[in-house]
């Protein structure tokens, strides 16, 4: 395992960002703690009161250049935190409470494999492997890794292969990215829930949105909580 990004290589050491560098980050981050994948261009550029998505990308092409994120082609949602940026923001953080540095505490994380009809997702015989990471990586601390299979979720960058950090909850809110048990199958979409019946949305107009109607087999398993690339970024 080569690179993570928390959702890595190593990026410059506390890179000077100007104020609205340093709001565009923020919101990013933000994007990802609360739904799991980054703002699009045109989010940005609504939220933040910019007149095109033109400006947005101006930013975080600036943003790339400095080495805080990555920016990955093809998708509206291209957009990573490198896992130091996330440490020095987290590092931020604790000393404007004034709070004592901890040591970096490891995180270890089961890799779930194919799992089995009614069995729980972490049953021991699902597990393939354990990853270590940081802990100060995630913003929100996951449970295991889930290894995407195919491009359903290609435009939140989401790629065949990635290994997805997933928080255990039976809980979700409408725009998350989740993973969801469907009978025999897990799968990985974006929720939505009405008042009759459950939709679960890919990234990738090429699949159709999974509806799940009331007494259909369906459940909860987790939130996408980051996003690990088993690649190096240069």
């Amino acid at each position: 395992m080569s690179t993570l990004n928390d959702f890595s290589h190593r990026a410059p050491a506390s890179p000077k960002l100007t104020a609205r560098q340093q709001q565009i980050l923020e919101l990013i981050q933000n994007a990802i703690a609360h739904t799991g994948a980054p703002p699009t261009r045109a989010e940005i550029a609504t939220e933040l009161g910019f007149r095109s998505a033109n400006a947005a990308e101006e930013h975080l092409q600036a943003l790339a250049r400095k080495g805080v994120i990555e920016l990955v082609s093809g998708t509206s949602r291209g957009i990573r935190l490198r896992s130091d940026t996330l440490r020095s923001l987290n590092e931020s953080r604790t000393k404007k409470f004034s709070l004592p540095l901890q040591g970096l505490t490891q995180l270890a994380l089961p890799l779930v494999g194919r799992v089995a009809a009614g069995s729980p997702i972490l049953a021991q015989e699902h597990i393939d492997q354990t990853y270590y990471f940081e802990s100060s990586l995630f913003q929100q601390q996951p449970d295991y890794l889930l290894k995407v299979r195919g491009m359903s979720m290609r435009d939140a960058g989401i790629m065949d292969g990635d290994l997805i950090a997933v928080k255990q909850t039976k809980e979700a809110q409408n725009g998350q990215i989740v993973v969801a048990r469907l009978g025999d199958e897990v799968t990985v979409k974006r929720f939505r829930r009405n008042k009759h019946l459950i939709e679960l949305l890919p990234e990738n107009p090429d699949f159709k949105t999974i509806v799940v109607a009331p007494g259909e087999p369906f459940e909860l398993e987790g939130l996408a909580v980051g996003l690990i690339r088993n690649t190096i970024l240069l």
